[in-house]
């Protein structure tokens, strides 16, 4: 959808809840984030934490920082001589967009049944 739409209208339990391009949409309703690779990974955390991100491990070498630009990161990471071999923007997709924003006007969410779930029927 996000290949062929250009315009937007998002409707969650009766009301309008987004009227804009794809490219506002994805913006306004997903957090920005960077994938690092670093060969000094402690030092980089160190150093997203203070800024005031926060880190997760991507389980395939490389880290992913919320709450900060990567210009900002970049700039971080030189002035504290952090090497990185990747500093890259991810964006959320549109699917992911809409899901967050739309998470408070569902209301049937599939689940496991309580057997699946750890619990006896």
């Amino acid at each position: 959808m996000e290949h062929t739409a250009d315009h937007l209208l998002v409707i969650g339990r009766g009301k309008l809840i987004a009227d804009c391009t794809v490219a506002a949409f994805i913006a306004d309703n997903s957090t920005s984030s960077v994938r690092v690779r670093t060969p000094q990974r402690g030092m980089l955390i160190g150093l997203a934490a203070a800024a005031g991100g926060t880190v997760r491990d991507d389980g395939d070498g490389s880290l992913i920082v919320h709450g900060i630009e990567p210009g900002e990161l970049g700039n971080l990471a030189f002035e504290s001589g952090v090497r990185l071999h990747e500093l890259t923007p991810v964006t959320a997709s549109l699917e992911q967009a809409f899901m967050d924003l739309t998470a408070a006007s569902v209301d049937y969410r599939a689940g496991l049944p309580a057997v699946y779930a750890g619990k006896a029927a």
